[in-house]
């Protein structure tokens, strides 16, 4: 997950949402985002 940068963690997160994804891939993502600190609001909300 490190080697991700913060946009790529952010689509990646969208995209496994989008096409309802494993819900444990999700949770992962997710959990990622909040160990970085990521205010996602503006991303998921304009991409």
């Amino acid at each position: 997950m490190d080697q991700l940068s913060d946009e790529l963690l952010l689509d990646a997160f969208q995209t496994a949402n989008k096409y309802n994804l494993d819900q444990e891939f999700i949770q992962l993502l997710n959990a990622e985002i909040k160990r970085r600190q990521i205010n996602a609001e503006g991303f998921l909300h304009t991409a």
